[in-house]
């Protein structure tokens, strides 16, 4: 949302964001970044701090339109259930006379649909995620039948829509054929800052992995079994994020060291000391299968070789460029052991993929060059209104 809102203002546009609260270090992240921008933010639906009477009615409207609509299989109030902020959001929205409303997550859909459709403007929605699978697969789970029905109702209304995978596209279009799914991927503007890969000769390997939150079931478990299958040889884990409590084993004799988040803008830099960014993405479930997070492009801004999981969509993407790193079987630790230990053996071969990672952020996977894309899809809707 920040890099298409930053795209919007510097081709001319007067750009408005509407966002909620979401959790305290986002709040801090927002207050230092926002101050920065062109474009003004507004924070709707209050807070747990400085606005705690909106903060509880968004909270208790949310929490009974989510009983409601699990009650009745998912069918009502359906709009109020889908986030916390959503009541506010909707009401909110229609109040700003603008010339397109853009939805960037499943609870902000309804409020940029209904907010163009009362003011008889154009929309979009940017689907960052293959939103009623990204919590569960079963088709009888209320987040899917929710999602579902927000999408069913909400995506044949829309102007455009964009996704960020080509694979998350596909199945939007097998959905929505008459959308035509656009792909944005989700990278980042090049990093001048950011130094050419170094031969690293003999120093131990430096892995890096990061999230919002540190936790169970993100392909951090495998990483740690892989370094256990290697004893002998010096390896150390770099972890960014709010680290979940007890979620690592004290006697795994590792060499794992934990960085606090910094501002998206940071993490390029920050990376780069390192020589391996993992991408240990599940395929369960199926959104992960199909999607690419950004941190796998964060690694090649930053001049990483990229070891990722045989996802669908992280194997589609290596298999476009090769040279950039190495693929394992996903949630095998052995696989990924041998795929480190080659890089440990061959540290030309480390370099060589580094280079490549390197070279492709700044020529092609890039922010600079998808940003065209999504502003022409943006020119042509308001062409056309």
């Amino acid at each position: 949302m920040v890099k298409e809102a930053d795209a919007l203002t510097e081709a001319g546009y007067d750009v408005t964001v509407l966002y909620a609260y979401w959790n305290d270090w986002g709040t801090r992240l927002d207050k230092e970044m926002i101050p920065t921008k062109k474009w003004k933010a507004i924070r709707i639906g209050g807070d747990p701090v400085q606005k705690k009477t909106a903060y509880f009615i968004s909270r208790l409207i949310h929490k009974a339109a989510r009983s409601i609509n699990r009650s009745s299989g998912g069918k009502r109030f359906a709009e109020l259930a889908i986030a916390r902020s959503s009541y506010f959001l909707m009401r909110e929205a229609k109040k700003y006379q603008a010339d397109l409303y853009i939805g960037h997550n499943s609870g902000a859909l309804p409020a940029t649909v209904i907010a163009a459709e009362t003011n008889k403007k154009p929309c979009g929605f940017d689907a960052e995620d293959f939103h009623r699978f990204e919590v569960s697969d079963d088709l009888d789970d209320p987040d899917v039948k929710l999602k579902a029905l927000i999408e069913d109702r909400y995506f044949p209304r829309l102007n455009y829509l964009i996704a960020s995978s080509p694979l998350i596209a596909e199945e939007y279009r097998k959905l929505f054929p008459e959308k035509s799914p656009a792909v944005i991927l989700n990278v980042f503007p090049v990093d001048g800052n950011v130094p050419e890969p170094a031969f690293n000769p003999h120093k131990p390997l430096k892995l890096f992995w990061f999230s919002q939150t540190i936790g169970p079931n993100r392909g951090l478990e495998n990483i740690v079994s892989a370094l256990q299958n290697l004893p002998d040889i010096p390896f150390e884990l770099h972890l960014l994020g709010y680290l979940q409590s007890n979620f690592l084993p004290a006697e795994q004799n590792l060499n794992i060291y934990f960085h606090e988040p910094v501002s998206p803008g940071e993490i390029s830099l920050l990376a780069s000391q390192f020589d391996i960014g993992v991408a240990a993405e599940n395929n369960v479930p199926y959104n992960r299968d199909i999607c690419l997070t950004n941190k796998i492009f964060t690694y090649m801004q930053a001049g990483l070789a990229v070891v990722a999981s045989d996802t669908s969509a992280q194997t589609q993407l290596m298999a476009m460029y090769p040279g950039i790193g190495s693929i394992y079987k996903k949630n095998n630790a052995a696989s990924l052991a041998d795929v480190l230990l080659q890089y440990h053996q061959d540290r030309e071969k480390l370099l060589t993929a580094r280079k490549a990672s390197y070279d492709l952020a700044r020529q092609t996977l890039n922010w600079d060059m998808e940003k065209k894309k999504f502003l022409e899809v943006v020119d042509k809707v308001l062409g056309q209104n």
